[in-house]
């Protein structure tokens, strides 16, 4: 049997990769499996409901129109317990069955710059990592996970192996691949490098099912409807994508039978779903903050901020995907509907605080790249302007201690964010933020259109407050 052994087994692996997986061996494909674990001592409970479960759960999926369906997902055929050395990790990467490692990172994750260069002083945790990996010591980021297994894959003479992103960064297999040899090279592993680059490829890709932290309501539903008390359960909507590029050096699962798109190039796809839909996203969970809601559907289902975001893809986003000097192949004004009607969705229950998270990554990586293009081509930006504009409302709020949950953001300096709320002008020290902005900013373009989607985000926060 042939193996993907898989990086992190949160719950949108597990609803997205998993399930595929499974699906091909539901046709009686047996030739593939996962193995998977974590490259830190987080997610204990589930990792221990996993394995006492033999590498079984049940997914919960959910139509717009509330209708619920479980599956028994039964790809993950080996659960890795963690250990610091992370021997068994490693022991499972360095196994020629092994023929794909596959990962789901945050955009942070990726400790990359707007250069995409490895951002060492940004970044504690990285620095540390190589420094650990140059003692002879397990790595625990990406690049240092990544580098012991595949350091012990050459050494075993196990063969090629295919990396395989499985996240929402653009670019992704490009720009992890970059930021592994980036990490090499600061190691000074010239040989590791050289077997690297001719033993591994990393395919684009794009993934989309909305995937919201498990809550006990779930495990409380599968319960009801299979009679199996579930410790590892969790729901998804019924829609789900993929779509890869085919450049596998070992061999792969025959996706396509089982829905996934194997393509040449993942860009369109992925610039239609990065701007369409996470961008959007974005929109929604800070506007649906600031207006008090807690849950993303409550947000897409309030006129105005439906409209900020519709006009965000209509005015904005559309006119650079699909030009006439490159067209899209995608119907993006259905996509954006589809979206929306996807965040509309009650019976997800996804939370603004899990979309709202690292913003400082995602504003460089998903939105600024519209106001880039819209300025390339002497376009007005004020739609996609707002979207900015809400976050830096609701950093003031985090600035002020006033959101009701725990804000998140690996990329994101606290010390900086609060200079930039207590800045006399805070529009222009938030457009002058090099990490959010890079080259574009303190632009007098920038500035200016920032400051009145600004003054506009006000005015739609003052019509919220309480009488």
């Amino acid at each position: 049997m042939n193996f993907i052994l898989h990086l992190g087994l949160g719950s949108f692996h597990r609803a997205h990769q998993a399930v595929y997986v499974h699906e091909l061996r539901q046709l009686d494909d047996l030739r593939w499996a996962i193995a998977g674990g974590n490259l830190r001592p987080d997610m204990a409970d589930t990792i221990n409901a996993l394995q006492a479960q033999g590498g079984r759960y049940t997914l919960e999926t959910v139509t717009p129109q509330g209708d619920r369906a479980y599956t028994r997902i039964e790809s993950i055929q080996r659960v890795i317990p963690y250990q610091d050395d992370l021997a068994p990790l490693i022991a499972t990467g360095a196994d020629p069955a092994t023929r794909i490692i596959s990962f789901t990172v945050t955009e942070a994750g990726y400790y990359l710059d707007a250069q995409n260069r490895l951002d060492w002083s940004t970044f504690p945790d990285l620095r540390a990592d190589l420094e650990a990996v140059k003692q002879g010591q397990a790595g625990h980021t990406l690049y240092g996970g990544l580098v012991s297994i595949l350091h012990a894959r050459m050494k075993a003479g196990a063969g090629p192996v295919t990396l395989m992103n499985c996240d929402n960064l653009r670019h992704n297999g490009e720009r992890s691949r970059g930021g592994l040899l980036q990490f090499i090279d600061a190691l000074g592993d010239t040989a590791l490098k050289a077997w690297v680059e001719a033993h591994t490829t990393s395919p684009n890709a794009m993934v989309d099912r909305i995937t919201p932290r498990p809550t006990p309501d779930v495990a409380e539903r599968v319960k009801a409807a299979t009679g199996w008390d579930d410790q590892a359960a969790l729901m998804g909507e019924s829609f789900i994508q993929w779509v890869i590029e085919d450049h596998f050096i070992a061999g792969r699962p025959e996706w396509e039978k089982v829905g996934v798109e194997m393509v040449d190039s993942v860009q369109a796809h992925e610039e239609a779903k990065i701007r369409l839909l996470n961008a959007t996203h974005s929109c929604i969970a800070w506007a649906g903050t600031l207006a008090g809601y807690r849950y993303i559907h409550e947000g897409t289902h309030d006129a105005a901020i439906r409209q900020m975001a519709f006009d965000y893809v209509t005015d904005d986003a559309i006119p650079v995907l699909h030009t006439p000097e490159k067209p899209c192949p995608l119907n993006l004004e259905q996509y954006r509907d589809v979206v929306l009607d996807r965040f509309g969705n009650p019976a997800i229950a996804d939370t603004n605080q899990r979309v709202a998270m690292d913003a400082f990554s995602k504003i460089p990586g998903m939105i600024a790249p519209t106001i880039r293009d819209q300025m390339a081509r002497g376009g007005s930006f004020n739609s996609v302007a707002m979207l900015p504009a809400l976050f830096l409302a609701y950093l003031q709020r985090w600035h002020a201690g006033q959101i009701p949950y725990t804000y998140q953001d690996q990329a994101m300096d606290p010390a900086v964010a609060h200079a930039i709320c207590d800045a006399a002008d805070p529009v222009a020290a938030y457009a002058a933020d090099t990490t959010l902005w890079g080259e574009m900013a303190s632009d007098p373009r920038l500035v200016a259109a920032l400051r009145q989607a600004f003054a506009r985000v006000q005015a739609f926060v003052a019509a919220r407050a309480p009488a």
